[in-house]
């Protein structure tokens, strides 16, 4: 929970001040409404995910599964893409308000007053410099910081609940304004509602609570297909953590309300973005203050750097097994520069402001928890579940809504977001252009006939004919002996071997290959299913000669219309141009040209 807390429950830190600027002396509704929508709209969702992704894959694994082919690939790329914003700016937000923190504590340097973008970069910098030389996520440092920070916090509530207690016309003045500001009480709602949408920041951290589902032992009786013990552990991680958050989301906009002068909470003010920070400081001392200040950059610095480990696990699960990752992404510190380049970028764009960064940050948690929603709605649905499958569905159009609102309003989260999209889906397609001539196969397996027609073949000159897998029939196999036999002279005597190739999900860029022999009326043929016909005959050819020690012939006939227009079958489809593509991708595969396969064309 709080390795899951480092993310959570440090946006204390910042989301009261937030939202005080977005909703003004409605800061308490408004926060009701987001405490309501978080344990009866989150919370439900992400329970269902932690059964449906026990392995902490999350929300996004689940719409991967849910949305195959081409489709689904470029939707899990885009919420990469949000994923991406959602994590970089949780880096770049936090180590800004640790600034805000650093540079109006009383004790800090003069120097160091109004250099919020240089201290910033400066823990952003030390966060890169951790991952750098090496960051294994250490739980008992959350567990230390966590409980520090909540314990600091508590202690700030009570002093402020004391100092409501002792002084009964704050809250008077705050009802009074609320009247003189809003008139009836359904106005008052109405309003609480529509400024929801800029208080979504806290929401964030239940992506995160799935992904630490690992990290949870469960029962000894777990397997990997049910662990029940775990997935029983992970809900009740998200169940507390989010009644821990929602206590301290009302408490706390109450108290900064009603406690603190509107003008600070803006932009120069001593509450911009450290309205907590400013309640110690004003009630308990100069030197608690101090105190909840190192705790705050502490647990602020620690989001960044679950933040970092986020993507760190993100994008090499997804973008290698696309085959839309440079051989590079599967390295940590080389992935770890490139963060913090965007996210120094992205902290000067934004000169080091919290308010700035918020419709960002709040732009990728909503569209985060938006495809969780649509992805638990849509599981139901599938599974027959009708009246949950409309309670998800309700909760998803509700963050669907709360997602456009935020877009519209502040459409910088958005513009942020999109440049993500178009870089993932830019170097993304590139690498997989690039790497289009690998083996792209995880291994290459055989059924026992198919082990018995190899070593029959293996007896003499092993010759392989590529074949089309929709005509199985005995009278293509014979037209097609008898023309290969002709054009390419191969002689009556040496014994034929089909492949046949069935391209399954063209979008996958990696199999497993398990080949299947059958002898069909005299034909002896190999069966495989991939997802790309050239790259996999190359792969099993190799495979074969490694096996008997003898270099197999393969022989095609050459593909008929625009060569343009087949490469672009090949990279999209798994087909096309088969002849020289499965030339090109052995030429790749083996520079030593006395071992590689021959391939005969005509």
């Amino acid at each position: 929970m709080c390795l899951t807390g480092v993310d959570y429950f440090s946006s204390l830190g910042y989301q009261p001040g937030i939202a005080a600027l977005a909703a003004g002396v409605l800061s308490p509704m408004a926060t009701l409404v987001l405490v309501a929508l978080t344990l009866f709209g989150a919370l439900p969702v992400y329970r269902r995910v932690a059964q449906e992704s026990p392995r902490g894959e999350g929300s996004i694994a689940m719409l991967a599964r849910l949305l195959p082919k081409w489709g689904g690939k470029i939707f899990v790329l885009v919420l990469l893409g949000f994923a991406a914003t959602d994590f970089i700016i949780t880096m770049t937000l936090s180590a800004a308000d640790g600034a805000a923190h650093v540079v109006q504590n009383p004790f800090a340097p003069a120097a160091l007053r109004g250099e919020n973008l240089l201290v910033t970069l400066v823990l952003l910098g030390l966060l890169a410099a951790v991952f750098l030389k090496g960051f294994a996520e250490a739980i008992g440092i959350a567990v230390a910081l966590v409980a520090a920070y909540l314990a600091l916090n508590l202690v700030v509530v009570a002093a402020g609940l004391w100092q409501v207690a002792t002084a009964p016309s704050v809250v008077t003045d705050w009802t009074a304004a609320l009247t003189a500001e809003h008139g009836n009480p359904w106005m008052m709602v109405a309003i609480s509602l529509l400024v929801f949408p800029k208080l979504a920041l806290g929401l964030s951290g239940f992506e995160t609570g799935v992904a630490v589902m690992p990290q949870i032992e469960g029962d000894p009786s777990d397997t990997r297909s049910a662990p029940s013990g775990r997935i029983r552990g992970a809900r009740h991680l998200l169940t507390t953590a989010a009644l821990i958050m929602s206590a301290f989301l009302i408490v706390t906009s109450f108290l900064t309300t009603v406690l603190i002068p509107a003008d600070e909470f803006k932009a120069g003010g001593q509450a911009n973005g450290r309205a907590l920070a400013y309640l110690a400081h004003e009630y308990l001392g100069s030197v608690f203050g101090t105190v909840y200040d190192v705790s705050t950059i502490a647990i602020l610095w620690f989001a960044g750097a679950s933040a970092m480990a986020g993507l760190l696990n993100l994008v090499p699960r997804y973008l290698p097994r696309f085959g839309m990752a440079p051989d590079w992404a599967r390295a940590v510190r080389p992935l770890v520069l490139v963060f913090a380049a965007i996210a120094f970028g992205i902290t000067w764009y934004f000169d080091a402001s919290v308010d700035a960064q918020g419709s960002a940050y709040a732009t990728g948690v909503l569209v985060l928890i938006t495809s969780a929603s649509v992805a638990v709605a849509l599981s139901a649905h599938r599974r027959g579940q009708r009246h949950k499958a409309i309670g998800f569905a309700v909760v998803a159009v509700i963050f669907v809504y709360t997602t456009v609102v935020n877009i519209v309003e502040r459409p910088e989260g958005l513009h942020l977001a999109i440049l993500f999209i178009l870089a993932i889906l830019g170097v993304s397609f590139a690498s997989r252009f690039t790497r289009a001539y690998e083996l792209r196969a995880y291994s290459v397996s055989y059924d026992a006939t198919a082990r018995e027609l190899i070593d029959e073949a293996a007896r003499g000159v092993i010759r392989v004919i590529a074949h089309d897998a929709d005509r199985p029939d005995p009278a293509a196999y014979r037209a097609k002996e008898s023309a290969r036999r002709r054009v390419s002279r191969i002689p009556a005597a040496d014994p034929i071997l089909f492949l046949e190739v069935s391209v399954t999900d063209a979008s996958e860029f990696a199999t497993d290959l398990r080949v299947h022999g059958h002898r069909r009326e005299g034909f002896r043929v190999l069966t495989v299913r991939s997802a790309a016909i050239p790259n996999s005959i190359a792969a099993i050819l190799l495979d074969i000669r490694d096996r008997t020690g003898t270099v197999p012939h393969v022989y095609f006939e050459w593909t008929e219309g625009n060569p343009v227009r087949n490469l672009l079958q090949f990279l999209f489809f798994g087909h096309g141009e088969v002849a020289s593509v499965t030339r090109e991708v052995l030429r790749r595969a083996e520079p030593d040209v006395a071992r590689r396969p021959h391939v005969h064309v005509g």
